[in-house]
Protein backbone atom coordinates (compact mmCIF):
# COMPACT_ATOMS: atom_id res chain seq x y z
CA UNK A 1 0.00 0.00 0.00
CA UNK A 2 1.71 3.11 -1.15
CA UNK A 3 1.35 6.08 0.92
CA UNK A 4 1.78 10.13 -0.03
CA UNK A 5 4.98 10.01 1.98
CA UNK A 6 6.29 7.45 -0.18
CA UNK A 7 6.51 5.02 2.49
CA UNK A 8 4.78 1.29 2.73
CA UNK A 9 2.75 0.44 5.40
CA UNK A 10 2.61 -3.30 5.90
CA UNK A 11 -0.88 -3.84 7.01
CA UNK A 12 -0.99 -6.91 9.01
CA UNK A 13 -4.37 -9.04 9.25
CA UNK A 14 -5.24 -7.64 12.97
CA UNK A 15 -4.93 -3.94 11.46
CA UNK A 16 -7.49 -5.50 8.58
CA UNK A 17 -10.18 -6.93 11.07
CA UNK A 18 -10.28 -3.74 12.91
CA UNK A 19 -10.26 -1.38 9.58
CA UNK A 20 -13.34 -3.94 8.39
CA UNK A 21 -14.87 -3.62 11.82
CA UNK A 22 -14.31 0.29 11.72
CA UNK A 23 -16.58 -0.04 8.20
CA UNK A 24 -19.34 -1.79 9.77
CA UNK A 25 -19.53 0.14 12.37
CA UNK A 26 -19.06 3.44 10.65
CA UNK A 27 -22.41 1.94 8.01
CA UNK A 28 -24.63 1.28 11.39
CA UNK A 29 -23.42 4.55 12.67
CA UNK A 30 -25.43 6.22 9.60
CA UNK A 31 -27.95 3.57 9.67
CA UNK A 32 -28.79 4.70 13.29
CA UNK A 33 -28.62 8.79 12.32
CA UNK A 34 -31.66 8.00 9.96
CA UNK A 35 -33.56 6.07 12.40
CA UNK A 36 -32.86 8.66 15.09
CA UNK A 37 -34.23 11.30 12.70
CA UNK A 38 -37.21 9.37 11.75
CA UNK A 39 -37.90 8.65 15.54
CA UNK A 40 -37.51 12.20 16.19
CA UNK A 41 -40.22 13.07 13.94
CA UNK A 42 -42.36 10.28 14.79
CA UNK A 43 -42.85 11.94 18.77
CA UNK A 44 -43.20 15.60 17.12
CA UNK A 45 -46.37 14.11 15.21
CA UNK A 46 -47.42 12.06 18.00
CA UNK A 47 -47.17 15.20 20.02
CA UNK A 48 -48.82 16.95 17.19
CA UNK A 49 -51.74 14.56 16.87
CA UNK A 50 -52.20 14.54 20.98
CA UNK A 51 -52.36 18.16 20.97
CA UNK A 52 -55.01 18.43 17.81
CA UNK A 53 -56.79 15.97 19.84
CA UNK A 54 -57.03 17.90 22.98
CA UNK A 55 -58.57 20.71 20.79
CA UNK A 56 -61.37 18.54 19.28
CA UNK A 57 -64.91 18.75 20.86
CA UNK A 58 -66.23 15.50 19.27
CA UNK A 59 -66.32 12.18 21.07
CA UNK A 60 -65.70 9.98 18.28
CA UNK A 61 -62.92 10.87 16.04
CA UNK A 62 -61.47 9.20 12.75
CA UNK A 63 -58.54 7.28 12.97
CA UNK A 64 -56.26 6.25 10.20
CA UNK A 65 -55.77 2.28 10.24
CA UNK A 66 -52.79 1.58 7.52
CA UNK A 67 -55.02 2.84 4.74
CA UNK A 68 -58.91 3.12 6.23
CA UNK A 69 -60.05 5.46 8.51
CA UNK A 70 -62.07 4.09 11.43
CA UNK A 71 -64.40 6.02 13.66
CA UNK A 72 -63.18 5.45 17.62
CA UNK A 73 -64.06 7.38 21.08
CA UNK A 74 -61.80 10.09 21.46
CA UNK A 75 -60.62 8.28 25.09
CA UNK A 76 -59.30 5.57 23.32
CA UNK A 77 -57.75 7.69 20.92
CA UNK A 78 -55.86 9.57 23.79
CA UNK A 79 -54.69 6.28 25.70
CA UNK A 80 -53.54 4.91 22.18
CA UNK A 81 -51.37 8.04 21.25
CA UNK A 82 -49.48 8.39 24.46
CA UNK A 83 -48.58 4.59 24.45
CA UNK A 84 -47.37 5.03 21.17
CA UNK A 85 -45.48 7.77 22.50
CA UNK A 86 -44.29 6.11 24.98
CA UNK A 87 -43.27 3.15 23.26
CA UNK A 88 -41.18 5.04 20.58
CA UNK A 89 -39.36 7.12 23.32
CA UNK A 90 -37.97 4.13 24.66
CA UNK A 91 -36.55 3.06 20.78
CA UNK A 92 -35.27 6.43 20.66
CA UNK A 93 -33.72 5.92 23.96
CA UNK A 94 -32.19 3.04 22.88
CA UNK A 95 -31.41 4.25 19.34
CA UNK A 96 -29.07 6.73 21.00
CA UNK A 97 -27.32 4.58 23.33
CA UNK A 98 -26.69 1.94 20.65
CA UNK A 99 -25.25 4.98 18.92
CA UNK A 100 -22.98 6.53 21.98
CA UNK A 101 -21.51 2.85 22.30
CA UNK A 102 -20.13 2.63 18.28
CA UNK A 103 -18.97 6.16 18.58
CA UNK A 104 -16.94 4.70 21.74
CA UNK A 105 -15.80 1.67 20.33
CA UNK A 106 -14.77 3.52 16.81
CA UNK A 107 -12.69 5.67 18.55
CA UNK A 108 -10.98 2.92 19.99
CA UNK A 109 -10.64 1.15 16.94
CA UNK A 110 -9.03 4.63 15.63
CA UNK A 111 -6.89 4.88 18.10
CA UNK A 112 -5.56 1.63 17.63
CA UNK A 113 -5.02 2.01 13.91
CA UNK A 114 -3.48 5.22 14.47
CA UNK A 115 -0.63 4.04 16.09
CA UNK A 116 2.79 4.24 15.72
CA UNK A 117 2.08 6.12 12.74
CA UNK A 118 1.21 3.82 10.82
CA UNK A 119 -1.52 4.75 7.62
CA UNK A 120 -0.30 7.62 7.02
CA UNK A 121 -1.73 9.18 10.48
CA UNK A 122 0.39 10.93 12.91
Amino acid sequence: MQQGGGSDAEVTWEDQQNINKFGRLNNRFHELEDEIKFAKETNENLEDASNELILTDEEVVRLQIGEVFAHVPKEEVETRIEEMKEANSKNLEKLEEEKESILTQMAELKKILMTKGRFGFK
